[in-house]
């Protein structure tokens, strides 16, 4: 199975809307028979391509897989189907499958058909590789991860705006990275206006770009803004917006190739409905979204509780001043006791920064 789970992982995310699943054939002697992994929508799933590269001699073995095999029609036939004809005799898989459309169904066939199944073997590391995959399938909604760079006194620019750099060259091709992965990367309209990024992903041979998403409540960003120029095919843009923008702004962002969307608003300074748009973007197929910033658009989220992870980039800068924007705005929490503590914490040193990641911890 932890065969199964390297395989697995080698997809990079590429495989969405669909997860990253291995898979591998032992012959009915226990010997590797076959492998693989599914490597994009569309393309053969791992059961496939490792039944098929055992061929005969996966009958009366053993399947191990890192996700339930599928039961239905989608892109690519039924995995149990293929399972069943190449004659294998036992299925372990790490966990069932959150798709509704599944829940167990896989499994049952096959144990219907006098398959013996197993199920939980490395399942914790198994939920890890593909937790983007099953926040979305059971709640309809992308895994949201926050990411920012901050200097030690926790600020992501000068109080005149700047903020390239503060990290390091090996943090800024880690946070491309992290766009690799992700499905989405947000922003606010206020690092639109001030930074003017690109917010593609840029790494040498990069496989994928995210869609990028803009939210911006009043539509105050200009046409001319690189995010929607020039796009050539390289990432689409959405700009998120409510019905106080104006149809003349509306015309000449769509002129500049974004599509824009208009949601609710809420709060008192009527914003963009944060969980509106999650819900918009999970009926889009997007399982995970990268917020990039600015501070208003961080806090925002987080006094939403929409937060899945962080992934904060240290560097060891001191900038100081009262008016430098903090990472996180908002209006945060009162007490300590409320604060947002991170789990599963990971720490990497890239150069002179730190990397600090984790999952946000839900009983708040």
């Amino acid at each position: 199975m932890r065969r199964a789970l390297q395989l697995a992982a080698r997809a990079d995310h590429a495989s969405s809307p669909n997860p990253m699943v291995g898979a591998v054939v032992l012959d009915r002697d226990g010997r590797a028979a076959g492998e693989g992994f599914h490597r994009r929508a569309g393309e053969p799933h791992a059961e496939a391509e490792a039944l098929q590269q055992a061929g005969p001699r996966a009958a009366g073995g053993t399947l191990y897989v890192t996700l339930e095999p599928c039961s239905h029609q989608g892109r690519t036939p039924p995995c149990v189907e293929a399972v069943l004809a190449a004659g294998v005799r036992r299925v372990v898989a790490a966990m069932e499958d959150p798709d509704p459309r599944e829940r167990g169904a896989g499994l049952a066939r096959l144990r219907a058909k006098g398959v013996e199944v197993a199920v939980g073997v490395e399942e914790a590391a198994a939920r890890r590789l593909n937790r983007f995959y099953i926040k979305h399938r059971i709640t309809g909604r992308p895994f949201v991860t926050v990411k920012f760079a901050i200097s030690l006194d926790g600020r992501i620019a000068t109080a005149s705006g700047e903020s390239r750099w503060i990290t390091g060259e090996r943090s800024r091709t880690e946070a491309h990275r992290l766009r690799q992965l992700h499905d989405a990367i947000l922003v606010g309209a206020g690092t639109v206006v001030e930074d003017d990024p690109k917010l593609t992903n840029r790494l040498p041979g990069a496989t994928r770009q995210p869609l990028r998403v803009v939210v911006d409540s009043a539509l105050r960003i200009p046409a001319a803004a690189t995010v929607l120029t020039g796009q050539g095919g390289e990432a689409p843009t959405l700009v998120a917006t409510t019905s106080r923008a104006a149809a003349a702004a509306v015309a000449a962002l769509e002129s500049a190739g974004a599509e824009v969307l208009r949601l609710g608003a809420s709060g008192p300074s009527q914003r963009v409905d944060l969980d509106e748009l999650l819900q918009e973007l999970g009926r889009r197929d997007v399982l995970s979204l990268l917020v990039e910033g600015g501070a208003e658009v961080h806090g925002a989220f987080f006094d939403a509780g929409l937060v899945d992870a962080v992934v904060a980039f240290l560097a060891p800068v001191v900038i100081g001043g009262e008016k430098a924007p903090p990472a996180v705005a908002g209006a945060g929490v009162a007490q300590l006791a409320d604060a947002f503590r991170l789990h599963d914490v990971q720490i990497a040193r890239l150069g002179d920064d730190l990397m600090i990641s984790g999952d946000v911890h839900r009983d708040r």
